[in-house]
């Protein structure tokens, strides 16, 4: 060993700041796992299974996390849940090509429909107030109504910023129209285990991707793709494998068999336990005026409007940091803060006192997530299949994009590629830091 180890250097130093985690992943560095699981870092063995011909433990372990969430089938993913996604829509692909989308979809949706040849339909989320928004069962009527030969519905729920869409009203509208409707849960593999099961697959899902990693406790990189119709499953680990690496990590795989076991017995109390502590929080920050997402939301997210009291722009990390808090996400207006029963008591606190001393000045307008729906010019495929170059931010309007442009977190794409960038979006862009955009040459 020489000592240069940038990387494993920098995670030990942040370590030692003992920031309060309100990120992902849902364990929170907390200790759930002892540190015997490291030495299970094994490979397909004859004994140990295999995850894309499973048919011991593995399919054992997936046979349990259906149980647990109410599935008909649940696949196992060690690839986060882009794998999970990718792998929803190659199934979904089989009935058709033509697709409704969320245009709050994350890169990954994307980036699986271009390989996929699938033609994309956006649909926008009813945003405001500075927020994502939900999908509207309405305009999904409206949508399937118009173009009859879209056999699949793809939307995330809960957003980013924590807000919930109807999914059984439009679920109800998919199934009348012969659609399945697939759903992006990768930050609410929780919600199962909420007061009022607000999962999606007991609320009329087909299918949805669930990043467990998130909010429960697995190591990153753990995942479920969840399967509500039995029809959809017949083929589902091939599906999966087009996507996968064919060496998953045995040790991410058995953090979701822990946390499966640990969910079945005291984990759900937990949860509910956590879920009336967080909405304490909610009520604090309210009764202060700070802004939240209005409606079904996520009981486990805090989502605060801090430029509606003031706080914007780079103090807004700063104020928080100062608090000993390391938020999942800020945007320069909002601040997201992911909350589970591995937040110790010190965390809650801080957070609380945090709300408590959120200096109450002027407000500012709160922009709009989304631009209004660009030029289309190419398809997702042509356009990611071009030859391009990168250019500035600033040179990029007017030009077709050629991949997604969007920041991670939260990975939700403001252009898509075929699309023309306009002004209103390169101005967007450059304000959240990007300042190269590929392009069609």
């Amino acid at each position: 060993m020489t000592g240069k180890t940038p990387l494993y250097n920098r995670l030990t130093e942040h370590n030692r700041l003992n920031r309060s985690s309100f990120h992902t992943p849902g364990h929170k560095c907390s200790g759930f796992f002892d540190g015997g699981i490291i030495s299970l870092d094994y490979t397909e063995l004859p004994d140990t299974d295999t995850l894309y011909e499973a048919n011991d433990v593995i399919l054992e372990t997936e046979i349990r996390a259906a149980e647990l969430f109410g599935a008909s089938r649940s696949l196992i993913s060690a690839g986060g849940c882009s794998l999970a996604i990718q792998a929803m829509l190659n199934i979904a692909s089989e009935r058709g090509k033509k697709l409704l989308c969320a245009r709050n979809a994350h890169r990954s949706a994307v980036n699986a429909i271009a390989l996929l040849g699938m033609e994309p339909v956006w649909i926008s989320p009813d945003g405001g107030d500075g927020f994502t928004g939900r999908i509207s069962p309405k305009e999904v009527e409206e949508m399937l109504s118009n173009h009859r030969d879209i056999t699949a519905c793809y939307i995330t729920s809960p957003s980013y910023y924590g807000e919930i869409s109807d999914i059984p009203a439009i679920s109800e509208i998919c199934h009348r129209h012969g659609v399945v409707l697939l759903v992006d849960n990768a930050h609410g593999s929780h919600l199962a285990f909420m007061r009022d099961n607000m999962h999606p697959i007991s609320n009329g899902a087909d299918m949805s991707a669930c990043s467990l990693h998130k909010t429960l406790p697995v190591l990153t990189g753990g995942a479920l793709l969840n399967i509500a119709n039995p029809a959809l499953a017949k083929n589902a680990k091939e599906a999966m494998s087009l996507f996968g690496s064919t060496s998953p990590s045995y040790i991410i795989m058995s953090s979701i068999d822990l946390c499966v076991d640990y969910m079945f017995g005291e984990g759900k109390k937990a949860y509910a336990e956590c879920e009336k502590r967080v909405k304490v929080l909610k009520f604090l920050a309210e009764s202060r005026g700070i802004r939240q997402p209005r409606g079904l939301c996520d009981p486990l997210r805090i989502t605060l409007n801090t430029a509606s009291v003031g706080l914007f722009g780079e103090e807004q990390v700063r104020y928080f940091e100062e608090h000993g808090i390391d938020c999942e996400f800020c945007d320069g207006e909002n601040a997201v803060f992911i909350c589970t029963p591995f937040n110790s008591d010190q965390d809650f606190e801080r957070l609380e006192r945090a709300i408590k001393e959120l200096p109450i000045r002027n407000c500012i307008e709160s922009k709009k997530i989304f631009a209004e729906n660009p030029i289309k010019k190419l398809s997702v495929r042509e356009a990611m299949l071009s030859m391009s170059e990168t250019v500035s931010t600033e040179e990029s309007i007017g030009r077709i994009a050629a991949n997604t442009a969007c920041p991670c977190p939260p990975g939700i794409p403001l252009i898509m590629p075929g699309e023309i960038i306009s002004m209103e979006i390169a101005e967007k862009l450059s304000e959240l830091g990007i300042k190269e955009v590929r392009v069609i040459k």
